[in-house]
């Protein structure tokens, strides 16, 4: 019952943005955390960023990204944000967002985001 739907990602040059979003649904999403992470065919799924509260205004982030991602989150949407500046192509990966509900986790689909000239 857990729904959560990525979107937002796409092919961007070096040093473009991107604001990839995640629709959740099927739990009281203003109760918990959220959190973004990525993935490269053939490795593992590596952390991104986490809310911190379940008010956004604070995020922890891996350091790959800390100073160049910000997550936020709009409870009344049931919506988690990354904003994506300063990109790399070492950011290329497919992006999934994350809850964990009752010691499960839960996954969208995932959004790719490819970082290229």
């Amino acid at each position: 019952q857990v729904q959560l739907v990525e979107s937002g990602g796409g092919l961007v040059q070096p040093g473009g943005s991107l604001r990839l979003s995640c629709a959740a649904s099927g739990f009281p999403f203003s109760s918990y955390v959220m959190r973004w992470y990525r993935q490269v065919i053939g490795k593992e799924r590596e952390w991104v960023s986490s809310t911190v509260g379940t008010t956004g205004s604070i995020g922890t982030y891996a350091d790959s990204v800390k100073g160049r991602f910000n997550i936020s989150r709009d409870n009344a949407e049931n919506t988690v944000y990354l904003q994506m500046d300063s990109l790399k192509p070492e950011d290329t990966a497919v992006y999934y967002c994350n809850v964990r509900v009752s010691g499960v986790d839960h996954w969208g689909q995932g959004t790719r985001v490819t970082v290229s000239s």
